[in-house]
């Protein structure tokens, strides 16, 4: 089968459990489900004005995490057209259309096959989108 090996990236929002950021198994990436978290905590598209009124943004949110999981792929070599495989979790099906529009500037038809959920909640109540993605990129061979 080839390296199984974990990583979890440096300057990169640190997983909210014991899992890596990708795991390369042979030829294969799998990212973990990766959302608008930032390194520091802060979370892109999520906004609190100074009444306390909470904006999110779908769009943001969704090109955050396109761009969280470019540069997870960035670290064994890969990029987003090596993805094969998109799983989206989205806590409102009111929001598809926001992020379909963003995801189509990232993937086109011969993108990679696609499923997308709506879950009840996510980790955190100002994430509205999480990605987990399996990429084909072959080992490099010595």
């Amino acid at each position: 089968m080839g390296k199984v090996s974990s990583k979890v990236i440096a300057g990169k929002a640190k997983p909210r459990g014991k899992y890596p950021h990708v795991k390369r198994a042979g030829d294969f990436l799998f990212v973990s489900g990766t959302s608008a978290r930032r390194a520091d905590n802060s979370i892109a598209g999520a906004e609190v004005d100074e009444f306390g009124t909470t904006h999110l943004d779908i769009r943001a949110q969704t090109k955050a995490v396109i761009e969280n999981v470019r540069d997870i792929l960035k670290s064994e070599g890969a990029q987003l057209e090596d993805v094969v495989e998109v799983t989206t979790y989205l806590v409102n099906m009111n929001d598809f259309a926001g992020y379909n529009e963003v995801y189509g500037e990232y993937f086109g038809y011969d993108g990679p096959a696609r499923t997308t959920v709506a879950v009840h909640q996510l980790p955190h109540p100002h994430l509205l989108i999480e990605i987990r993605a399996m990429a084909y990129k072959p080992e490099k061979t010595k």
